[in-house]
């Protein structure tokens, strides 16, 4: 049974049991305890919370999850890999226990012939928890199983929350036993053996003072008991496929065989092999899955574990011995198979594979790069008569400059030095450490939304969002919520909180759209200043306000009215920011999707996807091509579809959005198209203009354009303009002259500047012959030290040079020169031949002089170089240098 199949079944006997079916979240999820969705009940979470209320009381889904922790372990066992899909089935305040195992133990066990999966009830054990008899009961009741099949397990195994206070419970797992092959009987904890296959949750307890997985404490019983389960679908696979592991099934083995056919390696053959092959497998799926959700490759958050997966995939592939290209060979196999169940990769491919492509490339400079950096870390371990690599210099090798360690492991055996693992594993622990400790800091994060809950359920229905065709509107006071977070029944002047109007026309952030500003009157003469507009919670629009006059009631009727000028500004923005994307995409070719914006008054900020610099002709064609079409007037008008005739219509649908299953269409004529909830200009013509200031990286495969609109955009011309006018009289010339001539200014500077540099070098090296005849004896040595005012680091390196060359060549010489330029020092010192010979050592002598500057030095015994904080203790310096001299 292919796993589209799996799929289609599990979806098709939960419908059949009155579930909506509701289709996957996207991976990434706005959480602060969460990167990425990492269970099949995330999207469902503001229910199980209580923070909104359902639209339907049984749900099923197959839900794209990641998760990165075990990621060091992927390939070496069946049961870890990084992207999965999860197939859930949800009831809220519906069916319980009963029914959830019913409805399981029905799908699993039912011929496959009937629709069911057809496992043999032989090799399935449910288990338990173990202080849970009413489900162990339900169990052996729903099977006829004698009560030894049922097993009980600990908090550990079965008891699930989120590791924070909120909702929890016990739960039960559905364990298929592979044979003795693969662990002893009655070893339930093998899970090599035992396979977990389904997990059940009882959503039944309130859990409160949170210390750990099994150690919190349970506060009472939830207003409602609810149900999330989760099917892994890649583990049923194997199983159904006859497959040993996870990455043998049809939606993974097809890049292991591509990797095998580009190494020329044989999976099954050798261990190692296999793991790289496995690792190749699952990272490319799911690199693919975040690209395809929005994710772009950078050094932090999300994007630094898109990079990561791609760079371990490639480094792999190195591994194997592929030293080419490999992700142009090992995407499109893993898309034509995911695309099945997600067909949005085949139509996003031109974006996708152009930021995993851009990544590897990046990677393969990286690891040249790398390799320069390890080649001098290598040849200085080896001058010093190591033989090892010290782990420092591994993990800086890794975290700095991204180059992986099994790469350096290999590389430092080729040049016969070993690689201080244990020191590079310590540093890394560290710095999971503090990440880990990050984590924790934040997994408090959560906003409680008791009070906004507790509005919406007495308010009992969406608040009214009247913007789009009015700024002034009548409403009433619903709700006020105070500073500290409680529903209050009023508040005097001074006081700042928030209020829930009944209906409002004020537009709540979101979208890249800054929120509304303005005021609210009450009918008993109160003046309130609204200041923000946030929708902490679905369906509720919550105000932020200063009470400016009065005293604000709840239950006053309002007149809100909306500041209109800010509110057209923003309204040109956010149109212009639409007619800058299409523009970009046909500038730039389909791949350049919104990543991001913010549509402020006058100005916008707008992100997109691309693999470098935008060309200066580009950004010039894509700036004529709005105002052209700003000039032309055309009308901008809002449509409501469904989502499926939206995206037939024509109109982009933006990355980390959430659409409902009624869109909202904005066109700007018939060229510019998308989903957006915003607000706009009726025309384009009302914007005047748009100015692009220009653009810049924001991160890799990510560009940022700043523009100006309207009033904002003429302010900026004009200025120009007269700036434009000022140069051109100063140099008399022509405005389109100015270039030419700034050019020739520049070249005449960048002569003089040469030429002042080789004076001052002159003069700098004209004392050199005077400071080598006044070479002092220290303990045998003709020693020249000197502190030089102006000089930088080269300088001091080339004046100590020449100096060198001028000491008598039979006697032990050195010569240590401290430079001093702009308050911060230098030390250089040069030692020769003779002085070598008798052991004298440059690096030793910068050493002691930069360890009296505070800071550090090094290099070879012939030359080395350094530097510090405290110039003011430069001449002491000098005199550590004749210390070191002295006591050799």
């Amino acid at each position: 049974m292919d796993t589209a199949e799996i799929r289609r079944r599990f979806v098709a006997h939960f419908e059949a049991a009155g579930h909506r079916a509701v289709p996957s979240a996207s991976l990434l999820v706005d959480d602060p305890n969460l990167l990425f969705v990492n269970a099949g009940m995330v999207q469902f979470k503001p229910y199980f919370l209580g923070q909104e209320t359902p639209p339907f009381s049984r749900a099923v889904s197959i839900q794209k999850c990641l998760r990165t922790p075990d990621i060091e372990d992927v390939g070496k066992t069946t049961r870890h890999g990084t992207f999965f899909e999860m197939c859930g089935n949800f009831s809220f305040g519906d069916y319980f226990k009963q029914g959830a195992i019913e409805l399981a133990w029905d799908l699993v066990t039912k011929p496959v012939a009937e629709g069911g999966f057809g496992l043999e009830e032989s090799r399935l054990y449910p288990s338990v928890y173990e202080a849970d008899p009413e489900a162990a009961e339900i169990w052996r009741r729903v099977t006829g199983f004698s009560d030894d099949r049922v097993i009980r397990l600990g908090k550990k195994e079965n008891y699930w929350s989120m590791g924070i206070p909120g909702p929890g419970g016990p739960c039960s797992e559905i364990l298929y036993d592979r044979g003795p092959e693969y662990g002893a009987d009655g070893d339930f904890g093998a899970e090599d053996r035992y396979l977990e296959i389904w997990n059940l949750v009882f959503m039944q307890d309130e859990l409160s003072a949170v210390r750990s997985k099994e150690d919190f404490d349970i506060a009472g019983s939830l207003p409602k008991q609810n149900i999330d389960t989760g099917m892994g679908l890649e583990r049923v696979a194997f199983l159904q496929q006859g497959k040993a592991n996870m990455y043998e099934i049809d939606v993974m083995f097809p890049v292991i065989e591509r990797a095998e056919q580009l190494t020329g390696r044989r999976y099954g053959a050798d261990h190692g092999d296999d793991v790289r092959l496995r690792v190749i497998a699952d990272h490319v799926r799911s690199s693919m899955m975040l690209i395809g959700d929005g994710v772009t490759p950078g050094n932090e958050g999300r994007g630094y574990v898109l990079r990561r997966l791609l760079r371990r995939a490639v480094r792999s592939m190195r591994l194997l011995g592929y030293e080419d290209r490999s992700l142009p060979e090992l995407f499109p196999v893993s898309r034509d198979k995911m695309a099945q169940g997600y067909p949005q990769l085949a139509g996003d491919w031109e974006r996708i594979s152009t930021v995993a492509y851009a990544e590897e490339d990046a990677f393969r400079q990286t690891l040249r790069t790398g390799t320069q950096i390890f080649d001098m870390a290598a040849d200085q371990a080896r001058e010093a008569g190591q033989s090892t690599l010290s782990g420092d210099k591994a993990f800086a090798l890794h975290d700095t400059y991204g180059f992986p360690i099994d790469l350096t492991l290999e590389m430092a055996a080729e040049k016969g030095l070993q690689v201080d693992e244990e020191g590079f594993r310590r540093l890394m622990g560290e710095q999971r450490d503090r990440a880990k400790a990050d984590a924790r800091a934040k997994k408090g994060a959560h906003v409680s939304t008791a009070a906004y809950r507790e509005i919406a359920d007495a308010l009992g229905h969406r608040v009214q969002f009247s913007g789009y065709d009015e700024v002034v509107a009548e409403s009433t006071v619903r709700g006020l919520i105070s500073g500290d977070g409680a529903v209050v029944g009023a508040a005097g002047a001074g006081e700042t909180l928030e209020l829930v109007l009944d209906r409002t026309p004020f537009y709540a952030e979101g979208g890249g759209q800054l929120a509304d500003e303005g005021v609210i009157e009450l009918d008993n003469g109160a003046r309130l200043q609204v200041l923000d507009v946030q929708s902490p919670i679905s369906g509720l629009i919550v105000h932020k306000v200063k009470v400016l006059d009065g005293e604000v009631v709840s239950g006053a009727a309002a007149n809100a009215i909306v500041d209109v000028e800010r509110r057209r500004s923003i309204s040109r923005s956010h149109t212009a920011t639409h007619m800058v994307h299409k523009a970009f995409r046909e500038a730039l070719g389909e791949t350049a999707t919104q990543a991001g914006s913010e549509n402020a008054p006058g100005r916008f900020r707008f992100d997109f996807s691309a693999a470098g610099a935008v060309p200066e002709s580009a950004m010039a064609d894509v700036e004529a091509r709005v105002n052209d079409l700003i000039l032309a007037d055309l009308s901008v008008h809002a449509e409501l579809m469904s989502q499926a005739d939206a995206v037939k219509s024509g109109a982009m649908a933006l990355f980390g959005e959430k659409y409902g299953d009624t869109v909202r269409v904005i066109s700007v004529g018939d060229w510019a198209r998308e989903l957006c909830g915003g607000t706009h200009a009726l025309r384009s013509g009302q914007l005047g203009v748009v100015k692009l200031l220009g653009e810049s990286s924001i991160g890799s495969g990510v560009r940022r354009v700043e523009a100006l609109v309207g009033g904002d955009a003429y302010r900026f011309l004009a200025r120009e303009h007269v700036l434009v006018a000022q140069l051109s009289e100063a140099l008399k010339v022509r405005p389109e002259q100015l270039p030419e001539r700034v050019d020739d200014l520049l070249d005449r500077l960048r002569t003089a500047e040469k030429e002042i540099e080789k004076v001052r070098l002159q003069q700098l090296l004209s004392g050199a012959g005077d400071l080598a005849s006044r070479a002092e004896d220290v303990a045998g040595v003709a020693f020249v030290g000197q502190v030089v005012e102006g000089a930088g680091g080269g300088d001091a390196r080339t004046l100590a040079l020449d100096v060198r060359g001028r000491l008598a060549g039979d006697r032990p010489g050195a010569v240590v020169i401290v430079g001093v330029q702009d308050g911060k020092p230098s030390v250089v010192a040069a030692v020769n031949d003779s002085g070598r010979a008798t052991g004298l050592s440059a690096n030793a002598l910068v050493r002691a002089a930069a360890e009296v500057l505070g800071g550090k030095g090094g290099g070879k015994d012939d030359v080395a170089q350094g530097g510090g904080s405290d110039a003011s203790r430069a001449l002491e310096a000098i005199e550590a240098v004749r210390r070191e001299l002295a006591h050799r």
